[in-house]
């Protein structure tokens, strides 16, 4: 294996079928999982239910398992044990810690882990991003890694590594910048790259 390549948290089986199906439909992965055991992964455009299983393709097909959070409830029976299968995280709106605290103390506890957070929040346009990814990396301190889908290309995968500088500002210049060409399944819906209003 190559020194630069990330040991893949799939079996090869699994990541083959992937890239048939892939292939099948016509979309293509582009880059590589970076070899960096721990990293928050952004994903956008997201304005389409479909970019979830876009992202679950294109994580196998690089051999890079990412994890979700969820409100702790979806995780009760009966179908506590489907989340968890598909890589979800119980979040405790109840603790006495926010979100993204909690999620600082999974990246503490873990020697290996990928977060993956859609900082839309959800699929409607949106005049700003949540910040959430960008202090539970700088908490965490570990690096964003920019993932995306391009509808018209039918293209997705990872793209920048950006060690998070605590200045938010300059690094929100570096993500603006490469998500600019980047095309949801609803183009209309693209929310702004922008940061929250100042209070």
């Amino acid at each position: 294996m190559n020194e630069s390549q990330r040991p893949s948290d799939y079996p090869a089986w699994f990541r083959a079928f992937a890239r048939l199906i892939y292939r099948i439909v016509g979309w293509h992965v582009e880059g590589a999982a970076p070899n960096i055991p721990r990293f928050v992964v952004v994903g956008a455009p997201h304005t389409s239910n479909w970019d979830g299983i876009v992202m679950f393709f294109t994580s196998v097909i690089l051999g890079m398992r990412m994890y979700w959070l969820g409100k702790h409830t979806l995780f009760k029976p009966p179908l506590g044990w489907l989340m968890r299968w598909a890589s979800g995280i119980p979040i405790n709106r109840e603790s006495s810690k926010n979100a993204v605290e909690q999620a600082i103390d999974i990246f503490e506890e873990r020697d290996r882990f990928v977060l993956l957070l859609a900082p839309e929040g959800t699929r409607k346009k949106v005049d700003h991003w949540k910040t959430g990814f960008y202090y539970i990396a700088l908490g965490a301190k570990v690096p964003i890694v920019l993932g995306y889908v391009d509808y018209p290309r039918k293209r997705s995968g990872l793209g920048p590594v950006i060690m998070p500088s605590g200045d938010i500002e300059a690094d929100f210049e570096q993500i603006r910048a490469f998500f600019a060409d980047k095309v949801g399944r609803h183009p209309d819906q693209k929310g702004a790259i922008a940061l929250p209003p100042k209070a």
